[in-house]
């Protein structure tokens, strides 16, 4: 008798065990992913706030480079997010951080503030931004994805990177780390960005002190 009720209970718990397992590892993948989701306080994409200032070094380039700016199409849109782009991605964040040497503005030129292409091999963390931004347009990529984007970094200092929305959520291409992440990764305040299909035009991001400058790093 008790060896037909150990038994008994040993299937019981065999079956409660499986039923336990397959709710962790064997529900369908998208219920998994459901699941994180609802667990995340971040959305994959950021959500663009209200029109903003433009910040002041990249009014400057535009008047001293009026061929660069404007010239936007009014769309929005996300790149669908390939092995073969993301190694794009990687291969051009790579090469222009290794071959640009970081030298502050003030050293630079002696000006707290100035946006330009490093074609000296020298420049801050903007220059950085309009390279990457310049060479991805020229391999196809959308100009209406690949958004300057400001930023407080995790010294509260101003800084630039470039903000590439896609599918997958908005990545950042950052001369300050190698590795491209998803932008509620970077531990970056975000500032303001360029407004999709419109280049010129500038919106919020939720952190209102805006940095004077953003070329320290």
């Amino acid at each position: 008798m008790k060896m037909r009720l150990e038994r008994a209970r040993l299937a019981v718990l065999a079956v409660t065990a499986g039923a336990l397992f397959g709710a962790l590892v064997g529900a369908p993948a998208a219920d998994a992913n459901d699941r994180l989701a609802m667990r995340s306080n971040f959305a994959a994409n950021m959500v663009a706030g209200n029109k903003t200032s433009t910040p002041i070094g990249y009014a400057q380039f535009c008047a001293e480079n009026p061929n660069e700016c404007g010239g936007g199409n009014g769309r929005g849109g996300k790149v669908a997010l390939t092995e073969a782009n993301l190694t794009q991605l990687r291969t051009v964040n790579d090469e222009i951080n290794q071959r640009i040497k970081p030298l502050t503005d003030l050293e630079h030129y002696g000006e707290v503030e100035r946006w330009s292409y490093p074609d000296d091999g020298y420049g801050d963390c903007e220059d950085y931004v309009l390279l990457k931004r310049r060479t991805l347009i020229e391999l196809g990529w959308p100009a209406e994805t690949l958004l300057i984007t400001v930023v407080r970094d995790r010294q509260g200092d101003g800084h630039s990177v470039l903000t590439v929305i896609t599918d997958r959520g908005d990545l950042v291409l950052d001369n300050q780390e190698n590795v491209i992440v998803s932008w509620h990764e970077t531990g970056y305040r975000f500032v303001k960005r360029q407004t999709q299909g419109n280049p010129d035009q500038w919106v919020s991001l939720g952190d209102v002190l805006a940095p004077l400058t953003v070329g320290q790093n």
